[in-house]
């Protein structure tokens, strides 16, 4: 499985921006595809996640601000609204395998600054 994500940049506070993260590869086989954001010196942590049934899960931090939607298999958004200095993080789209192996994509900047 293959990720491809996209959507990064810097906006003020209270602005929005929309990540996507498109994969390719054995898409069947993912049960949940999920963002994660790290920030220097601190672990990477669980932003939202989706699964197939589907179920979505959502940091403490930014419950009702975010949104996580799969188009299909193997798209997956997050829209994030009312952006806060503390959410500039490197995003990355992870994608959960039914096996239990996870890939990730590559990563995009998200830089909240006025």
């Amino acid at each position: 499985v293959q990720l491809v994500e996209s959507g990064g940049g810097v906006v003020q506070p209270g602005g929005s921006l929309r990540l996507s993260c498109v994969a390719s590869g054995s898409i069947a086989s993912i049960y949940s595809m999920n963002y994660y954001r790290q920030t220097p010196g601190k672990a990477r942590e669980l932003v939202a996640g989706a699964t197939n049934e589907p179920h979505t899960t959502y940091a403490d931090s930014v419950k009702g601000r975010f949104t996580i939607s799969r188009e299909n298999a193997g798209t997956v958004y997050l829209r994030m609204n009312n952006l806060k200095p503390e959410d500039t993080a490197v995003y990355f789209c992870n994608a959960y395998l039914y096996s239990g192996y996870e890939y990730w994509g590559q990563g995009t900047q998200v830089t909240v600054s006025s």
